[in-house]
């Protein structure tokens, strides 16, 4: 008999607490205001500078001071270098269209090459020579350690007599 009483008693609570209103906060009576940052109590001057105006006014439509007057010009140059080796050079020559010039170059096997070009204004003509004869040597490698081995590390010690 008590074991009805117990369970009409669980059915009777988990009746009552399934029709229990569930707790929720209540909404907030405000809504916090945005933040607005104050406005600075100082303001800061006007620059006491102007940029200047340019000296030069560009014109409209900008023409080359000398639009008729062909190019011409010289130049050469040249590089001897014993310690790396390099030996090069450049000379250059130009009267309006026409332009001859000649370069040379000292190459990795042993030869001598060199450019000479002309153009009239209707096209590169360039002439390629060679001074000496390529030398190819046979490589023979040589093994030089770069470092010596490290002693080692431990040396058993020496035997005791008795």
């Amino acid at each position: 008999m008590s074991l009805k009483v117990a369970v009409l008693a669980c059915v009777a609570v988990v009746a009552l607490c399934d029709k229990a209103p569930v707790y929720a906060p209540p909404p907030p009576a405000y809504a916090p205001a945005p933040y607005h940052a104050p406005e600075p109590a100082y303001h800061a001057p006007e620059p006491a500078y102007h940029a200047p105006e340019p000296a030069y006014h560009a014109p409209k439509h900008y023409e080359p001071e000398h639009p008729d007057v062909p190019a011409k010009y010289n130049y050469n140059y040249g590089v001897s270098d014993e310690y790396s080796g390099a030996n090069f050079g450049h000379s250059e020559s130009r009267d309006g269209y026409k332009t001859e010039g000649s370069y040379t170059v000292d190459l990795p096997d042993g030869r001598k090459q060199i450019v000479k070009y002309v153009d009239n204004g209707d096209g590169l003509v360039a002439e390629v020579t060679y001074e000496g004869e390529a030398q190819y040597p046979e490589y023979k490698p040589e093994y030089k350690p770069a470092y010596k081995p490290a002693p080692p590390a431990y040396a058993p010690p020496p035997p005791t007599y008795a």
